[in-house]
């Protein structure tokens, strides 16, 4: 994934920390978050209540992350649009 053209990458809430995590340490982070979340609150909510969730879970292991925001989207270098994103995490 290029993260230069996919823009997720840019902006978000910086941790101290986070920059020096490479991509699978935060992908298993990630992860471990969603999982702790449902096993927590199982089945049966509105998505909402699982988003304000997770982003307390990451906030607690200090996982930088930005809320609904908007993102551009590329095909070969080109921007063809933007959707809203749930979360975005700050990878650099």
């Amino acid at each position: 994934m290029n993260t230069k053209k996919n823009d997720l990458a840019k902006k978000p809430i910086a941790a101290n920390d986070l920059a020096e995590m490479n991509y699978n340490d935060l992908t298993h982070k990630i992860i471990g978050c969603a999982m702790q979340v449902h096993g927590v609150l199982r089945n049966g909510f509105q998505e909402v209540i699982y988003q304000r969730a997770l982003g307390i879970e990451f906030t607690l292991q200090n996982i930088a992350y930005a809320r609904e925001s908007d993102k551009r989207i590329f095909y070969k270098e080109v921007a063809v649009g933007t959707r809203m994103v749930d979360f975005c995490g700050n990878l650099k």
